[in-house]
């Protein structure tokens, strides 16, 4: 008997030597095996699967990915103070690898659990910075790490005015969050891409994102 397979795990589920068994998009990809290295919050697994090259040749491949399900982000703006509202918190897997101290500044995100990317944003938003987001504007849904992680991030853009901050933010405490709300000009937060104070992937894609558009030349 086996956690996650056919004894629930933690978070109560079984089966989950079975994702992608059944995928049959790709006829030059047809998998073999899956297991399941490690399940805690989120899934580890090992996959087999014989692959066919460009040249016909097929050869047998095995590939770890780790499942820790979707998220989504967003970009809060303010075009009458030119500004954007981020967070910054500690992240130890930035810490370990080299960050100074792990303290990072990024837009609100978080991992949709069983809702849908707008509203998990909406939570998120609520949740991080204390903001009740009004109109959302998706951006893109892009895979931030495909050789090894199968999370798919939603981005969301959204303007904020000082009567949509209706709550502290912070972050939830039972969670172990402990998250600062912080206010920038959106020209310092573009600088602050450029000497590396800003080193967040998705941060950096928003607010580059929010330039080529001319997000703070729009009325809103």
């Amino acid at each position: 008997m086996t956690l996650g397979i056919d004894v629930p795990d933690a978070r109560g589920r079984t089966g989950l030597d079975q994702v992608g068994r059944d995928l049959r998009g790709n006829p030059d990809v047809v998998v073999r095996d899956v297991e399941l290295v490690a399940t805690a919050w989120h899934v580890l697994r090992r996959t087999t699967f014989d692959y066919r090259h460009r040249d016909g040749r097929w050869t047998r491949e095995q590939r770890e990915t780790y499942d820790r399900g979707d998220g989504a982000t967003i970009l809060l703006y303010n075009t009458a103070r030119r500004t954007v509202l981020l967070s910054r918190q500690f992240r130890y897997p930035a810490y370990v690898n080299g960050h100074p101290d792990g303290m990072l500044i990024e837009t609100a995100a978080g991992l949709l659990d069983d809702d849908d990317p707008a509203s998990a944003i909406r939570r998120e938003a609520s949740e991080e910075l204390g903001v009740a987001v009004g109109a959302l504007e998706p951006v893109f849904a892009v895979w931030m790490s495909p050789g090894s992680v199968t999370e798919r991030l939603h981005f969301y853009a959204a303007p904020y005015t000082g009567a949509d901050r209706v709550g502290p933010g912070g972050g939830v405490a039972g969670e172990g969050e402990d998250i600062e709300v912080v206010e920038l000009g959106f020209d310092e937060a573009l600088a602050m891409i450029g000497d590396g104070r800003i080193a967040d992937a998705k941060t950096v894609m928003l607010l580059q994102w929010a330039a080529l558009k001319g997000i703070m030349n729009r009325l809103v």
